[in-house]
């Protein structure tokens, strides 16, 4: 298997939007990233979208439950435009990617949001048989609800993350689809956020969710394809 690295390169370069109606994003990112402080934190990266530009968005969930998403475009072009009636805020802020080895990222937002973040991902038998089998699916069967229906509760079980949803409804009321394509585990991570150290992994005493999107309770990154209905501008920051 190529390594996430390598293929975060090739969907930099080379991906397509997905075909479809709705609205459609393709890249990669941390479904979710526990602390046994309480914290969580997710990124998405998605080179193309259906909405125009490229975009890069970290999730930071607090202790006390608040979300904030930072993002690089807009909130009406990235992931606020449907979960904004969750957040408490969505700034718009320069966050630096990059990768230093081949399963090690490092993620940055300077100024006043201090965070700096880095993760180590690994292949394990359970993340290489979902890889495998979301992999081997044509694309019209694996997009269907049903399919993603039952997939969710399987990968759920099989990574022991607790419930995972990949269909369902955003806080700002849009059906979404996520379609995944390659899965890894994050076996190790460090993070700060304005010079408080987050402390080490671990569960949620109860499992933190945005609308019907559960995030994971153990790190998860994934590569593939998102899905929303068209935003209908109700929400907050979502115009």
């Amino acid at each position: 298997m190529k390594s996430p690295r390598t293929l975060a390169a090739a969907v930099e370069h080379d991906a397509a939007v997905p075909a479809g109606r709705e609205e459609r994003f393709r890249g990669y990112g941390v479904m979710g990233l526990p602390f046994a402080s309480g914290y969580v934190l997710a990124m998405r990266r998605f080179p193309v979208t259906s909405l125009g530009p490229d975009y890069t968005s970290v999730r930071v969930r607090t202790p006390a439950g608040a979300w904030t998403m930072y993002s690089t475009v807009p909130p009406a072009m990235s992931c606020p435009r449907y979960f904004g009636n969750a957040l408490a805020a969505a700034p718009v802020e320069d966050i630096e990617l990059q990768w230093t080895g081949e399963e090690t990222l490092r993620l940055a937002i300077g100024g006043t949001v201090g965070l700096s973040w880095t993760m180590h991902l690994s292949a394990t038998p359970a993340t290489r048989v979902l890889s495998a089998v979301a992999g081997l699916m044509p694309a019209p069967l694996l997009g269907t609800t049903a399919a993603l229906k039952a997939m969710g509760p399987a990968a759920g079980l099989v990574l022991d993350s607790g419930s995972i949803a990949l269909t369902g409804s955003s806080p700002n009321s849009q059906r979404f689809k996520a379609i995944p394509r390659r899965v890894w585990a994050i076996d190790a991570a460090t993070a700060t956020l304005r010079g408080e150290d987050l402390g080490p992994l671990g569960p949620l005493a109860e499992q933190a969710r945005l609308g019907d999107f559960r995030l994971p309770q153990r790190g998860i990154f994934m590569f593939g394809s998102v899905y929303f209905d068209p935003a209908d501008h109700a929400g907050r920051w979502s115009s």
